[in-house]
């Protein structure tokens, strides 16, 4: 039996219905243009489905998936996809699958069938596998050139020694090329079915037509009696600690980081706030502060992705090798300051003012309305989270920002740094004196 339910978030009419055979479908029809945009999520299909020994299986999986089944060739899949104009594509993410298509309206019902038989019936040919497999290692081995990449890498490793957070969506050398064909059609059986399917559309598409067509084209999709696994996490504690690499390069990266609440938490809203302050723009404090007044900066910012396990929240700096010990100095005051100093109420608004009106500019395009709606979906956070979020930003005081603050840096933070061995060795001892220094004002 269906179930729908239609919601207005923010002037925008969200219409979700769940088919007989688990399927989860959302539109918003959009009449301005004759485009549908779709994305397919699975849940935790992404890495978060992924044991550490086959990190980067759902991201070679993505690559390859579009490269046959069953009844045609890559080539054909190619051809079809050209033909009409439209666009397909796969991808993975740290907590789900995702699979996008863009078409004109004539042409959806064509198109989704033929995401459908990609979907369900892969061959994941062998040559396909080895190709992506040698591209992938090419791409990993590039990021091992790469200061940031190397820094952002190890101060994952260290936040999450055991979780599959603590590593790069795309793997390891050693992983990558141990994964086989035979793994990619395990993880397809166990996570491609449709009670773990969210199919979230906008477009010019009534929502009658929408289910029409999602119901043509994977209604006979039964989900198999096994239940659908949940992955087996560990628990994350905070346990920092400081990881350096020495690299001929022009600066040094550095990297604060503090494991911080998922998405799920009531501290979401607050820490958003807290990123989009310190981080976002030129008129972010951590640009101007260290930047524009100390001139400490090639590059700054702040970082605190959205998850559903335990996130990080990192702030960085690209300097002058010779400014590393300053550089984790300033940033270290930067956080303290959040736990000691509430912001102004006109810093406050601020912050909120770009943060809403940033995420109400993501939600412009066919493509990202699906994706945001369809993402809250798949997190398990419902579309009324949309409106909720703002709300909760918005209501955010200078008192709740600073008791945030608070609960997740007046601790050492995880330390991460790449550059010239004379700026990132030799002198940890006395960085963490001063971060010790740093914690104990601030308690």
């Amino acid at each position: 039996m269906q179930q729908t339910i239609e919601l207005t978030q923010q002037n925008q009419q969200v219409h979700r219905t769940v088919l007989d055979n688990g399927i989860t479908v959302l539109l918003v029809e959009n009449s301005a243009a004759d485009i549908i945009s779709g994305r397919i999520f699975l849940k935790n299909a992404g890495a978060r489905g992924e044991s550490r020994k086959k990190a980067g299986l759902a991201h070679l999986l993505s690559t390859v998936l579009t490269k046959g089944t069953q009844q045609l060739s890559a080539e054909e899949i190619a051809d079809r996809v050209e033909s009409v104009g439209a666009g397909l594509g796969a991808d993975a993410a740290a907590d789900y699958f995702l699979l996008t298509l863009k078409t004109v309206s004539a042409d959806f019902s064509e198109v989704l069938q033929l995401l459908a038989e990609i979907m369900r019936s892969p061959t994941f040919p062998e040559a396909e596998v080895e190709l992506e497999r040698n591209f992938t290692l090419q791409d990993i081995r590039q990021a091992q050139e790469q200061p940031f990449s190397v820094a952002f890498d190890q101060l994952r490793q260290g936040m999450y020694p055991h979780h599959p957070y603590g590593v790069s969506l795309i793997g390891t050398e050693e992983t990558v090329a141990g994964l086989t064909r035979a793994e990619m059609q395990q993880y397809h059986q166990t996570y491609f079915r449709p009670d773990n399917l969210v199919i979230s559309l906008s477009g010019r598409l009534t929502p009658e037509e929408a289910t029409t067509v999602v119901e043509r084209v994977f209604g006979d999709w039964q989900f198999p009696n096994a239940p659908l696994p949940s992955p087996q996490l560990p628990a994350l504690t905070p346990h920092p600690c400081q990881k350096s690499t020495p690299q001929d390069t022009q600066q040094s990266i550095v990297m604060l980081g503090y494991l911080a609440s998922s998405v799920h938490n009531a501290d979401y809203p607050a820490l958003k706030l807290l990123n989009n302050y310190l981080g976002n723009g030129l008129s972010s404090r951590l640009f101007v502060e260290l930047r524009e007044k100390r001139g400490l900066a090639y590059e700054v910012s702040a970082v605190y992705p959205t998850r559903l396990d335990p996130s990080q929240f990192v702030v960085y700096m690209g300097t002058a090798p010779e400014n590393t010990d300053t550089a984790v100095a300033g940033l270290a005051q930067e956080l303290e300051r959040l736990c000691t100093t509430p912001l102004t109420p006109e810093e406050l608004k601020a912050a909120q003012n770009k943060l809403l009106g940033q995420y109400a500019l993501g939600k412009q395009s066919n493509a990202q309305i699906a994706q945001i709606f369809g993402w809250y979906e798949t997190l398990g956070l419902g579309i009324e989270f949309d409106t909720h979020f703002q709300q909760n930003v918005a209501n955010v005081t200078p008192e709740m920002a600073q008791q945030v603050a608070r609960r997740y840096f007046q601790i050492e933070p995880y330390l991460s740094l790449v550059g010239p061995a004379g700026a990132v060795e030799g002198q940890g001892e006395q960085r963490s004196r001063g971060t010790e220094e740093q914690r104990s004002r601030g308690k």
